[in-house]
C-alpha cells in the first residue's frame, strides 16, 4: 500500500482533516484533533493516522498465512516480531491481531500449514498454531482486537515498542500510532498508557525483562510505575509471575536482570527468600558475599553457555580461563546446546531451569552458616537444604513435577563435579570410573546442568577475576571425564545395559524378593561401569561373592 505522495510528510504522525483538506497534525490523535480545532473551530475534523514506510521484508510464513485467510485485509503482524524485524533480531513466534474471529483465522492458517492447531481462549477469539522445524518450533497466535479498531487495540498493550503492527495486505508500511519505533532507536522501554502497569502488574517484571534482552532502559514515568506496583504483584497468578520471571533468566543478561527487579523491588515479591543472601560473608578464596556471588555465578554461568555454544564469540573464547573451556569441552557444544535446548516441563527448555538453579543453588547458605573457632565460616549441607528450599520456591511457582525434581537435582548436586576434582588432582590422576557411574547414576538427567554450574561456580569464587590456573585446569578436566562418559561412553560407564535380571539372581542365588535384590543389581551394573564384570556368568559370579556364596 503506497502512501499518498501528499500525506507522505506527515508518516508517522496524526492528521485531522476538515473537508479532505489536511487541518491539523499531531504526535497523538487528541493533539491533531485540537490543532485542527484551533485553525477550523467551526468543523467537524476526522482523524486518521499516517503509517510510514516499512523497511523489512516479512517472513515467508507471513506470506502463506495471507494467502490462506480469506479476508487478510482484517489481519496485521503485531508486537514482538514487528519489533524484532525493526531491529534485526531473531524471533521465535508471530502474533496477528485480527478484526475477526482469532479462533477461525488460526484454524485457516493452520489446515493451510499442514500445522497443528490449538484454540487458547474461544471467549476472546485467540487460537494458536504451531509449526514444528528442524531446528525449532515456530508459534503462530491470532487474536480478536482488544477494542473497536486496530488503534485500540494497540493503544492497549504494555510498551510502545510492542505496540506496532503491519498490515497483511500492505507489508510495506508500518502501523505506528504511539511512536514505538522512535523509542526502539532511543532504547526506551516506554508503558502505552499511565495505568499500564497497575492495570496488570505483570508488567512490571516484562519491562525489566526487555531492558535487559534489549540492552534498553526505562524511561522515568515506567521506571517509577514499576517500583509503584512491585507489591501488587500479588494479584498475579504465580503461572504468570513463573513464566515472565523464567524468561528474564532465559534471557542474554540474567545476571543484570535479577538485579534490576531486585532493585525495583520485584525479586522480593517473586522469591523473597533470596534477600537473606544479601550482606552473608564467605571465607576465602570467595571475595563476594553470597548474594554477589550468586550474581557472579549467573555471569560466568552465561559467559560459559557464550563459548560452548555451535555459534560462538570466538573474542570470548580466547580469553585465557574460558579459552581452556573451549579447548576441552568445546568438542560437545552441539550436544550440550541440544540439551539446553530440550524442554522439561510445558515449553521451557532446560537452559532456563539452569539458571533458575543457578539463582538459587546457594540459597540456604544463610540458614546454615557457622563459624568455626579459627573464624573459618562454613556452610554444612548447604546444597542438601537448598534443594529443600528450591523445590518450596518452585512449588509455589507451579512449575511442573519434573521441573521442581530437575532443579532440585542441580542444587543438590552442584558441588559434586569439584569434589571429583580435587581429589582427582590429589591423586594426580583423573575422577575413578566407580566415580563417575556414581555421579551419573545419583544425578541423571540434571547431569550437564550439574557440571556447567560446577564451572560457574567456581569462576564466582574469585569475583570476576581470574583463577588459580592450575586448579582451573584440573577442574575442567575433571569436568571433561564427566561429560566424555555420558557422550562417548555411555554404554559402558554411565548407563551400561543389563547382563542379568531379579530373577536371574533369585533363581542363581536362593533369593526372596526384596530390597537385597534390587541392592545386588546395582552393585553388579556399578561393576560393569568399572569394568570389573562383562559378561551375564561374571556378573552372577560377581553378586555370589557380595553374597558370600562363592
Amino acid at each position: 500500500m503506497a502512501i499518498p505522495e501528499e500525506l507522505q510528510p506527515y508518516a508517522g504522525r496524526w492528521v485531522a482533516f476538515v473537508q479532505d483538506r489536511v487541518a491539523g497534525v499531531g504526535a497523538t490523535a487528541d493533539e491533531a484533533r485540537a490543532s485542527a480545532q484551533l485553525a477550523r473551530p467551526k468543523e467537524r475534523a476526522r482523524v486518521e493516522f499516517v503509517p510510514e514506510p516499512f523497511p523489512h521484508a516479512l517472513p515467508e510464513i507471513v506470506a502463506r498465512v495471507c494467502q490462506a485467510l480469506p479476508d487478510p485485509g482484517r489481519v496485521w503482524l503485531v508486537g514482538g516480531p514487528v519489533r524484532d524485524l525493526l531491529l534485526g533480531r531473531r524471533f521465535h513466534d508471530l502474533d496477528f491481531a485480527v478484526d475477526g474471529d482469532g479462533l477461525a483465522a488460526a484454524r485457516r492458517a493452520a489446515e493451510a500449514l499442514g500445522a497443528a492447531f490449538y484454540p487458547l481462549d474461544a471467549e476472546r477469539g485467540v487460537g494458536r498454531v504451531v509449526l514444528p522445524g528442524n531446528d525449532e518450533t515456530l508459534t503462530l497466535d491470532f487474536a480478536r482486537l482488544r477494542g473497536p479498531d486496530l488503534y485500540a487495540d494497540l493503544a492497549a498493550r504494555d510498551f510502545t515498542i510492542n505496540a506496532l503492527a503491519v498490515p497483511l495486505a500492505a507489508p510495506d508500511v508500518l502501523i505506528d500510532p504511539l511512536r514505538g519505533a522512535a523509542d526502539l532507536r532511543a532504547k526506551i522501554i516506554r508503558v502505552c498508557a499511565p495505568a499500564a502497569i497497575a492495570d496488570d502488574p505483570v508488567r512490571a517484571i516484562r519491562a525489566v525483562r526487555l531492558a535487559a534482552q534489549l540492552n534498553f532502559r526505562l524511561d522515568p514515568a515506567t521506571r517509577a510505575a514499576v517500583k509503584a506496583e512491585a507489591a501488587s504483584l500479588n494479584r498475579v497468578s504465580a503461572e504468570r509471575q513463573r513464566d515472565e520471571f523464567i524468561r528474564c533468566l532465559g534471557g542474554p543478561n540474567p545476571a543484570g536482570a535479577v538485579r534490576a527487579l531486585d532493585a525495583a523491588g520485584l525479586l522480593a515479591q517473586i522469591v523473597p527468600e533470596l534477600a537473606a543472601l544479601k550482606g552473608v560473608e564467605q571465607s576465602p578464596p570467595h571475595t563476594l558475599d553470597v548474594w554477589e556471588h550468586t550474581l557472579d555465578v549467573l555471569a560466568r554461568l552465561t559467559d560459559i553457555l557464550a563459548v560452548l555454544r555451535p555459534v560462538h564469540d570466538v573474542d570470548a573464547a580466547s580469553d585465557l580461563t574460558l579459552g581452556l573451556l573451549t579447548v576441552r569441552l568445546g568438542r560437545y557444544r552441539t550436544q550440550i546446546s541440544a540439551h539446553l535446548r530440550q524442554a522439561v516441563g510445558g515449553d521451557r527448555p532446560a537452559g532456563w531451569l539452569l539458571m533458575l538453579a543457578a539463582l538459587l543453588h546457594d540459597a540456604a547458605k544463610p540458614a546454615t552458616r557457622s563459624v568455626d573457632p579459627d573464624g573459618r565460616i562454613r556452610f554444612f549441607n548447604h546444597e542438601s537444604e537448598g534443594a529443600t528450599l528450591t523445590s518450596q520456591v518452585l512449588t509455589r511457582l507451579r512449575f511442573s513435577g519434573d521441573e521442581i525434581k530437575r532443579a532440585r537435582a542441580i542444587v543438590a548436586e552442584h558441588m559434586r563435579p569439584r569434589q571429583l576434582s580435587k581429589e582427582a588432582a590429589a591423586r594426580n590422576g583423573e575422577p575413578s570410573r566407580r566415580a563417575v557411574y556414581r555421579f551419573w547414576r545419583d544425578a541423571g538427567a540434571a547431569g550437564v546442568e550439574i557440571v556447567l554450574l560446577s564451572l560457574a561456580d567456581y569462576l564466582g569464587k574469585f569475583g570476576g577475576g581470574p583463577p588459580p590456573q592450575d586448579e582451573w585446569a584440573a577442574h575442567v578436566a575433571g569436568c571433561f571425564k564427566l561429560l566424555e562418559a555420558y557422550y562417548e561412553r555411555r554404554e559402558s560407564q554411565v548407563a551400561p545395559p543389563p547382563l542379568i535380571t531379579g530373577d536371574d539372581l533369585m533363581r542363581a542365588l536362593g533369593l526372596s524378593p526384596g530390597p537385597q535384590v534390587g541392592r545386588l543389581l546395582e552393585a553388579v551394573r556399578e561393576a560393569q561401569a568399572t569394568g570389573e564384570v562383562a559378561d551375564r556368568e561374571a556378573a552372577l559370579d560377581y553378586a555370589k561373592r557380595m553374597t558370600g556364596r562363592s
